[in-house]
């Protein structure tokens, strides 16, 4: 099983996947973002790169279903793919092949897409969709943890997790946030965990990036500053 919600935040641009599977690495292999551009999700039988073509296309200018349109036309077995993707507008579109294991689908909203495959109903997208909210204060990442954590607390798969990502891209030219958990017992708790760790120091790692003098301290021996 695979389970994602893909999104946009309507207030900062930020866009984003948050994923969770039976299997290992998903994060690895699944979850694709690029500032600006828009965000995708390759699963099911996993063609990886769908993911980075879908993005390609969002970068040309077409929009989610253009993209999503092509990278059906192009790829291989298609029908055993199950993909989605977000664009800077915050349209979305997605598509499971005939092939997609299990209970599966997808559900839209404003801004969202949730998708999964091997689920214990789809009862499980519509309560991640219904969790997200794309105008909310909160970070994009602590909106989609809490819409991955609504899919799971209405079923979310018929076997166990083990691995689970978080995938987010701002302003600048790499993901601001990307995280994985690529095998546990308790994937997405040990993902929030992890995110909880992560929050506080976010921007002070992107201001060492783009600014080392204005940084603050790095806390570790060896730095007199």
């Amino acid at each position: 099983m695979t389970f994602s919600i893909l999104a946009r935040c309507t207030r900062t641009g930020a866009l984003g996947v948050a994923i969770t599977s039976s299997s290992p690495a998903v994060a690895s292999r699944c979850a694709f973002a690029r500032a600006g551009v828009g965000a995708a999700a390759t699963q099911n039988v996993t063609d990886p790169r769908l993911g980075p073509q879908l993005l390609d296309a969002l970068s040309r200018g077409q929009t989610a279903e253009q993209a999503l349109a092509a990278a059906r036309a192009g790829a291989p077995h298609i029908e055993h793919r199950q993909l989605g993707v977000v664009d800077a507008a915050g349209q979305v579109a997605s598509f499971s092949g005939s092939h997609t294991l299990g209970i599966h689908g997808s559900r839209h909203g404003a801004g969202v897409l949730a998708a999964g495959n091997l689920l214990a109903s789809e009862a499980v997208l519509d309560a991640a969709v219904a969790a997200f909210d794309p105008d909310g204060d909160q970070l994009l990442e602590v909106r989609l943890l809490a819409a991955l954590s609504a899919g799971l607390a209405a079923g979310g798969e018929l076997g166990p997790l083990h691995s689970a990502g978080l995938f987010v891209c701002e302003t600048a030219a790499w993901p601001v946030t990307d995280l994985r958990v690529d095998w546990s017992q308790t994937p997405v708790t040990d993902l929030g965990v992890l995110w909880d760790l992560w929050a506080p120091q976010k921007a002070d790692y992107l201001i060492r990036a783009l600014d080392p003098t204005g940084a603050p301290g790095y806390g570790v021996p060896g730095d007199d500053r």
